[in-house]
């Protein structure tokens, strides 16, 4: 692997010495909207990000930073980090091994490498310009999207319906009722999963850019494609994910099918 791939592992692994000790423990946590709403964030979302931005400034202090849980510093550098330390802090509350920390590097504002990482279980999932790959368990495996060359046999899914709101709710319906399976709930380990070759795509909407910069290398070191619903680069919060190529127009003309 290169340099920042490397370096993309050794932060996740990072992150997981802050966070995994507090998973199904006792830590601090707040309510980060407002009146009948809730965004929650823990003591271990801030306590990763700290801890790899700590790293970064280490090891790369001419390196940007993006977090969700601190904000920009140097976002308009050559190289810049993108983090999400918990993605999933509601299942990280819930006690369920489905939150991931996502790192990311874009280079002259594309993401270059990817790494999603699930401490519990032990699993990171990296992408970048040497290919894609699972480290799970002491062992180390190639990414490989599977074969679905038709929507009607797909297995779909999404983090939760209730993220669609208005026509972006009609759509998710129409592309439900298109495929064979829907799963919920497991937030960016989905598009692991979908790189891994166990599902077949992934829609969502109202992504930040921390949500989703890992993910599109990882999905594309595998042989995906990562788009957003009108099968451009994101930029929007809608965002497609297929293992297979040819999923991408039949998704696209049943989320946009004026």
């Amino acid at each position: 692997m290169t340099e920042f791939e490397a370096f993309a592992i050794d932060l996740s692994r990072i992150a997981a010495q802050a966070a995994l000790p507090l998973f199904r423990g006792q830590y601090a946590q707040e309510n980060k909207a407002g009146p009948g709403a809730f965004d929650p964030v823990t003591q271990a979302d801030r306590a990763a990000e700290a801890a790899i931005r700590q790293a970064i400034s280490a090891r790369y202090p001419d390196h940007g930073v993006i977090g969700e849980e601190y904000g920009e510093d140097r976002p308009d550098a050559e190289h810049v980090w993108v983090l999400d330390p918990i993605d999933g802090t509601r299942a990280f509350i819930a006690g369920l091994p489905s939150w991931t920390t996502l790192v990311a590097l874009r280079h002259q504002d594309q993401a270059v490498i990817g790494a999603i990482g699930q401490p519990y279980l032990d699993e990171i999932f990296i992408g970048g310009p040497s290919g894609g790959f699972a480290l799970a368990r002491g062992k180390t495996s190639r990414l490989k999207t599977r074969a679905c060359a038709r929507l009607e046999d797909a297995l779909i899914a999404t983090t939760d319906a209730d993220i669609f709101i208005g026509p972006d709710r009609e759509a998710w319906t129409r592309l439900r009722a298109a495929s064979r399976l829907a799963r919920f709930g497991c937030d960016a380990y989905a598009y692991a999963m979908l790189a891994a070759g166990y599902i077949d795509l992934v829609a969502e909407t109202e992504l930040q850019l921390w949500d989703w910069s890992a993910l599109k290398p990882v999905i594309e070191a595998a042989g995906g494609r990562f788009t957003d619903w009108q099968g451009q680069p994101p930029s929007d919060g809608r965002v497609v994910a297929v293992g297979d190529a040819r999923l991408t127009d039949q998704a696209l003309a049943v989320l946009n099918p004026g």
